[in-house]
């Protein structure tokens, strides 16, 4: 079995920081995306590029009950 990988620190930083750019929820911080929103894209599929990286993240991050990680973060960068 292989260990979880990790994301990039980088990439976790950024949602933190960004904010959504288009759609329902633009404008609202990346972390605050409701879980609904991202299964949507996880259905539909996620955005291209770094955008579609970050998302795809945070879905994972959020389903599985880790986003203390993120708040955390905040945190720190305040």
């Amino acid at each position: 079995m292989e260990p979880a990988q990790l994301p990039d620190q980088q990439v976790l930083l950024d949602i933190v920081r960004n904010t959504m750019p288009f759609g329902k929820h633009k404008g609202q911080p990346l972390m605050s995306l409701p879980v609904a929103y991202l299964e949507w894209f996880a259905r539909k599929g996620f955005p291209q590029g770094k955008l579609g990286h970050q998302l795809q993240t945070l879905y994972e991050i959020k389903i599985n009950g880790l986003e203390e990680l993120l708040y955390r973060i905040k945190r720190m960068r305040h």
